[in-house]
């Protein structure tokens, strides 16, 4: 162990922190409020498993994403005297991943064959259009809803394990007259991807439960390990849930680590009962509460304890900190949108020049659009920004192309991955590759099967070409997928050149892609990671800035979540905005947005603002002074604005509805009478 004893790094942690790692036998709740050091406590409770005997690959550490994972099993290798090749037998990653990895191994058990691929979104989007088409429903008088809409209400259904009916009604009432249609296109979809043998990311988790349904499986899988670790325990779903009592039937060593507080991922199918639920699911459970908070200044903890107390049901805890500040948070009243972006640009400026760089400062929004006119005024003023969200790096469709050679190389039947393929060539359309896929099926499922296919003289051209390019790969099998990726590209790159706009920017993606395939043996290891937890972007690959590049933050709160900045600003905190009025309509839907606004608040280290505008103009109008008054987030009740400092920067104005924010017409006298005093 690094030290003299195993004493003297567990004095590193706190007393709660020490209960959690030094916990023994059974099942464990962690309740970690925001910035209480979880990463540390989980990090710690790993090496403190290893340290007292426990087989490392008998560890399974379940997050949610793989960065997550790397990071809490690095910092626990600093700890274990061993270091990195014992902590590396760990089995951790995000529960699609280990979901992945697990049916590799168990797949003949619940009739599926090892080489399947995984559908990402957009595939299982196109693959429900697909189906959506050949069922005629593009053609109704009525218009279907669309892919993404299709693919949303199977997940909804599939993540929460609520009947269609009940899906529809709640969460898509717009669709309900569909009802039919879409449960026959989801069975059709279910029996298309069996017959590809590809999975969804849907599938890789329901799959993985199959498996714990039969006694004698779940017995050997969730004998495998001794202990199962889970972070961001609020973010699970109802299926994800089950999995784990599916995985601890006998052996109960399950720690989980979460804040209830935190659970704003609904619209995932994730569901805030899991934690609240837990102490039932596993009797006798242990609860610890980490409260001493790392990050923030005591007076945004104060504020932020206040709002949440607020929640109508949760775990009861008081965040605290040793670090003291006079400053407390503001509350800014604004005249309008434009006068709010003025004042969050100047005091953005005002700590730039305190020494506080733009990307330690993040403007936090409820949703994407809110941040329109500050973007403009940035711009404006050419402050440089980095929105987070957009395009995911896997969903530019270069990339998916580059993908999709491996994808079909890994399971000939990938129809999706053939279609995409066979599409990039001269003289190929849907018919004739649906044609193509036919043929190679009607051969064994060997690729190397379209050199003999007909058609045009164009297209038997490239159809050479491309088994040129099979013929060099197939019987290499699945390793070294660097080198398959550069076969590839000796073929791709002129296609991409010809097929794509700005092909100089692009070509950075695959080079990218190529590097990153570097670091594996396996092609089906390398699609895996790459599909279940891409990185957001090729910037995700690069290095720490350099000391010249500086931007400020602009992001959802959802988007924030897990993220702190020295200075953070929550824009347009008006009601109807923030809360959204589209998530108003149950008391479970307020209750999450109680949450978000809770987490945006945490997100700050040293200052946080708070703004509003007390107008909102209706651009639609080309003439005229349209708009309506904005009233302040409901959350912030009397009891929370004790805590906060008022800033007014117009006085208000009087309400078009015939009330008033103050008495004008008092004012106004007074203002008289004091011209003569």
């Amino acid at each position: 162990m690094r030290g003299e004893s195993k004493g003297t790094w567990l004095e590193e942690l706190n007393p709660a922190q020490r209960a959690a790692v030094t916990h023994g036998d059974g099942p464990l709740l962690v309740v970690a409020g925001a910035g209480t050091g979880k990463t540390k406590t989980l990090a710690y409770r790993v090496a403190y498993l290893i340290a007292h005997g426990v087989d490392p690959g008998r560890i399974l550490l379940l997050t949610f994403t793989r960065r997550a994972a790397q990071e809490m099993l690095e910092r626990a290798s600093t700890i274990v005297a061993r270091g990195a090749t014992t902590t590396g037998r760990v089995w951790g990653g995000t529960f699609h991943s280990m979901a992945h990895r697990l049916l590799r191994l168990y797949a003949p058990s619940i009739g599926i064959t090892r080489d399947f691929t995984v559908l990402d979104q957009g595939d299982a989007e196109n693959l429900i259009h697909l189906i959506r088409h050949e069922m005629g429903l593009h053609e109704k008088e009525k218009r279907f809803p669309r892919k993404a809409t299709c693919l949303a209400i199977y997940s909804r259904c599939v993540n929460s394990g609520e009947d269609l009916k009940v899906v529809l009604e709640r969460d898509f009432p717009w669709c309900d007259e569909w009802e039919k249609e879409l449960r026959e296109l989801f069975k059709k979809y279910v029996v298309r991807k069996q017959d590809r043998n590809v999975l969804d990311y849907d599938d890789l988790l329901l799959y993985w439960m199959a498996l714990l349904d039969a006694p004698a499986l779940a017995e050997e899988i969730g004998g495998r390990f001794d202990h199962v670790l889970v972070d961001e325990y609020q973010d699970t779903n109802i299926v994800q849930a089950r999995i784990l009592l599916g995985m601890r039937r006998t052996c109960r060593n399950l720690m989980v680590v979460g804040d209830d507080a935190q659970s704003i991922y609904a619209f995932r199918g994730a569901t805030v009962r899991n934690m609240l639920d837990f102490p039932a699911q596993f009797p006798g459970a242990t609860i610890v509460k980490l409260e001493q908070n790392y990050r923030s200044v005591l007076p945004i903890l104060d504020t932020a304890n206040r709002l949440i107390a607020g929640a109508s049901e949760r775990f009861a805890k008081d965040l605290w900190s040793e670090r003291r500040s006079p400053t407390r948070p503001k509350l800014v009243t604004c005249k309008d949108a434009a006068e709010q972006d003025d004042y969050v640009i100047d005091a953005v400026l005002r700590h730039y020049e305190e020494g506080v760089p733009l990307r330690r400062q993040a403007v936090l929004f409820r949703a994407s659009h809110l941040s329109d006119t500050l973007e403009v005024e940035l711009a404006r003023r050419n402050i440089p920004y980095h929105k987070y969200g957009g395009l995911r790096f896997l969903e530019a469709a270069h990339v998916k192309d580059l993908l999709a050679f491996l994808r079909v190389l890994e399971n000939p039947r990938d129809e999706l991955a053939w279609f995409r393929i066979l599409e990039l060539l001269d003289g190929i359309g849907p018919t004739t590759a649906s044609r193509i896929v036919d043929h190679v099926g009607q051969t064994g499922g060997d690729p190397r099967a379209v050199r003999s296919f007909g058609g045009s003289a164009a297209a038997r051209a490239g159809l050479a070409d491309l088994a040129d390019v099979f013929d060099d790969l197939v019987p290499l099998g699945p390793k070294n997928p660097e080198a398959q990726i550069e076969r590839i590209r000796r073929f791709y790159d002129p296609v991409f050149e010809r097929t794509y706009e700005n092909p100089a920017a692009r070509v950075r993606d695959l080079i990218s892609l190529e590097q990153i395939a570097g670091g594996y043996r396996s092609r089906h290891q390398f699609l895996a990671d790459v599909q279940l937890d891409p990185p957001t972007s090729t910037s995700d690959l690069a290095g720490a800035p350099s000391l010249d590049e500086d931007w400020l933050v602009l992001s959802t709160i959802h988007s924030a979540k897990g993220c702190e900045w020295d200075v953070v600003y929550l824009i347009h905190a008006a009601d109807g905005f923030l809360p959204s009025d589209l998530s108003t309509g149950s008391q479970e839907e307020i209750e999450e947005e109680r949450r978000l606004v809770y987490v945006a608040l945490t997100r700050a280290k040293d200052r946080l603002y708070i703004t509003w505008p007390l107008r909102y103009y209706h651009k639609w109008y080309a003439l005229g002074d349209d708009h309506s008054y904005a009233q302040l987030c409901r959350f912030f009740t009397n009891d929370v604005l004790e805590t906060v400092d008022d800033v007014a920067l117009a006085a208000p104005e009087e309400k078009d509805d015939g009330g008033s924010f103050y008495d004008v017409e008092a004012d106004v006298r007074q203002r008289m009478r004091d011209m003569w005093e």
